[in-house]
């Protein structure tokens, strides 16, 4: 990753999203108060007050329930005769006429409530509320006084403060009953602070938000419904306690089938071990969705005996957008689920054009899916910023990206401004006795958070290659592992694949997310900068002072192949090459520091042993065993490293050329002894004498 790039990676990603407008939202609800607790799950009645709702076609009637069994179409028929003569042809209608502990038959037939869809009149044609974005579809956040006095403003069917109000289809199946929204309503079926509501045996579909919506009220049971071809949930239930979702199951829909948000949050300050859960889910099945499941602040949700199969991504829980009260997520109990083949990519819908469409336009009962948020295709469990978790007993396979994916979500991306809030995700997750198999990356991790734990097995796979261990006792066994910070370069990865847009139309280059491969990623990319901006500069300062040493071409050759393993580690995640090659680079690079500091440039060279050094911690906490106590991951301390390492080799290599006196081994040269002088000629003898002549 290059050193630039890394150095923004703890600052400009984050600030970018606390400022930037707009910032990537689920959806908006009005501010909600929890339910006291009071309730409890209503019970299917079969006596009491009954209210009919039929239509008057006979011959269609009897045509869609000519193939029941003999005591159901005989009851049918009745029920038919019956409601000519005292029923109701529209359903709001009789919710309208229902007093406590009624139940309402609904016979089979489809039902478009086209009272409910005339335009409106008086105050409710300019409510006075803010304006929100769903995908493509703009709304008002209405209060509950607004929903009162404007029912049809958003909503097919409004049950709203109507107290134990049972509604139920007659058919053999729940298919035998639609309430059908026609891309005209936001909601199909609302029940809004409707204490004691029991929805059973009928299909809701086509809507520009949710088909079922279920808001601040203590005690509701979806029984055997199914919720289909929606721009958003096929179940939304928000604010909520004693809930129950049974036998359902939803399909066709651009977030997710069963949206728990919000849930009561009861158990808040509790450990593992809890009383109660607020919503119980058992028995759905959501299919060819983007999400099986999802919930933002699903807290205190017990999901067991689901299928969630052939989405995007089976199932999904976070703390990653604001106005969601009960933030951060906390304590969802999944086990004995089937979470298996979510590898949908409906993000080709984007590409082509289809989801600009308006939403009857799309053809959503053809098998089409306009994505809401962006995510993973091929992931089993996604859990951004979710805290006291616990998955169990679930058979998880067949996933192309990965069977678990957990995330840190610092607390300013839901609006927390405390310093201690920006790090409360993340925290005590337990991962054990799942059956893994056939995915590609059995645990991917980012390493933020304490407490938390993950099986062992030799067959799984695992990014980083090792993970806190579960014991048997079910707790973290070993010295206690907590990071306040992730690696650097996942933040990088997460924040750019986090850049889609239904709204926009935008699918963020570079995210395998999206299809992205090899040099094309993100994370290869940035981890190809860094080897070759690290590695220039360690070919330079070989060739300015070690060219003569054999021991340094050997330490350089180590460094660079530690580098290109590295790169090589960045596109195959889950293998053993990021930790042999943060490995060979701790070795090469270290070697290289002490062969600079035998040369003199001791603070350089000690600093260049350092560099090598946090290389091979980093080895050993991604491929050995991560090493406890400490708040940040070797690759943080390595980031800051590089912030200095690199401009200091810069201005060294910049620097005139100084005499050296080294040796051609890299060693000082000994000083040299002076030769003595020359001697001095010795002197001319002068001329002897001419002899005297006679």
């Amino acid at each position: 990753m290059g050193t630039l790039a890394r150095a923004a990676l703890l600052i400009v990603p984050f600030a970018a999203l606390a400022l930037t407008p707009g910032t990537a939202l689920a959806h908006q609800e009005r501010e909600v108060t929890f339910p006291d607790g009071r309730g409890s799950v209503p019970q299917y009645r079969t006596d009491g007050p009954q209210l009919l709702v039929c239509k008057t076609d006979f011959a269609a009637f009897e045509a869609r329930i000519a193939d029941y069994e003999p005591a159901l179409r005989e009851r049918n028929l009745a029920l038919f005769e019956e409601c000519q003569q005292n029923g109701y042809r529209h359903l709001q209608e009789a919710v309208d006429a229902a007093t406590p502990g009624t139940r309402i038959l609904v016979l089979p037939g489809v039902y478009q409530e086209e009272p409910s869809l005339e335009p409106p009149t008086g105050q409710c044609r300019n409510i006075d509320a803010p304006h929100a974005t769903v995908g493509l579809s703009h709304y008002q956040v209405l209060s509950f006084e607004q929903q009162v006095a404007c029912p049809h403003e958003q909503n097919l069917v409004a049950v709203l403060g109507k107290r134990d109000l049972q509604i139920e289809g007659t058919g053999a199946g729940p298919e035998d009953v639609i309430i059908d929204a026609q891309y005209r309503k936001l909601n199909a079926i609302r029940a809004d602070r409707a204490d004691g509501f029991y929805l059973r045996n009928l299909t809701a579909q086509r809507t520009t938000f949710n088909a079922v919506y279920v808001m601040e009220t203590d005690g509701f049971a979806i029984d055997t419904v199914v919720a289909r071809w929606n721009d958003e949930y096929g179940f939304l239930v928000f604010a909520n306690d004693h809930g129950l979702l049974s036998n359902c199951e939803g399909y066709g829909n651009g977030d997710a089938a069963i949206y728990p948000g919000s849930a009561s949050n009861i158990n808040a300050d509790a450990g593992h071990e809890v009383e109660r859960y607020a919503v119980e889910i058992t028995g759905c099945y959501g299919h060819h969705n983007l999400l099986g499941y999802s919930g933002t602040a699903g807290n205190s949700v017990w999901a067991h005996h689901n299928v969630f199969t052939e989405n995007t991504a089976g199932v999904a829980m976070d703390s990653a957008f604001p106005n969601h009260p009960g933030l951060p997520q906390n304590h969802a109990l999944f086990e004995h689920n089937v979470i298996a083949f979510n590898n949908q990519d409906y993000y080709r819908y984007v590409r082509d054009g289809t989801c600009e469409r308006p939403s009857a336009q799309r053809g959503y009962e053809r098998g089409v899916v306009c994505p809401a948020v962006g995510l993973p295709v091929g992931t089993g469990v996604i859990n951004p910023g979710g805290n006291y978790n616990i998955f169990r007993d679930n058979e998880i396979r067949g996933h192309e990206y990965t069977g678990f994916l957990t995330s840190w979500v610092p607390g300013f991306i839901r609006g927390a401004t405390g310093l201690g809030e920006q790090f409360d995700t993340s925290h005590h997750n337990r991962f054990y006795d799942n059956a893994l198999r056939d995915n590609r990356i059995d645990f991917w991790w980012d390493g933020q958070g304490r407490g938390s734990c993950w099986q062992d097995a030799p067959h799984l796979v695992t990014e980083p290659r090792v993970l806190p261990v579960c014991g048997d006792d079910e707790l973290p066994a070993g010295l206690p592992v907590g990071r306040l910070l992730p690696e650097p370069a996942k933040v990088l990865k997460l924040y750019v694949c986090n850049g889609y847009s239904l709204d926009d139309q935008v699918i963020p280059a570079g995210c395998d997310w999206y299809g992205a491969t090899g040099l094309a990623r993100i994370e290869v990319q940035a981890a190809l900068a860094e080897a070759v901006l690290l590695g220039v500069l360690l070919l330079a300062l070989w060739a300015r002072w070690l060219r003569r040493s054999r021991s340094a071409a050997v330490c350089l050759v180590i460094a660079v192949a530690g580098l290109v393993v590295g790169v090589l580690g960045a596109g195959y995640e889950g293998s053993a090459l990021t930790p042999i090659g943060l490995a060979l680079f701790g070795i090469g690079v270290g070697w290289l520091g002490l062969l600079l500091r035998d040369l003199g440039r001791s603070g350089f060279g000690w600093l260049t042993v350092a560099l090598g050094a946090v290389g091979l911690l980093g080895a050993v906490d991604r491929g050995l065993a991560m090493i406890p106590f400490i708040p940040v991951p070797p690759s943080v301390v390595r980031l800051l490293l590089e912030l200095v390492w690199v401009p200091w080799a810069v201005v060294l290599l910049v620097r005139p050329r100084r005499a050296s006196n080294a040796a051609p081994n890299g060693r000082p040269a000994p000083a040299a002894v002076p030769e003595p002088p020359a001697p001095e000629p010795p002197a001319a003898e002068p001329p002897a004498p001419e002899p005297a002549t006679a």
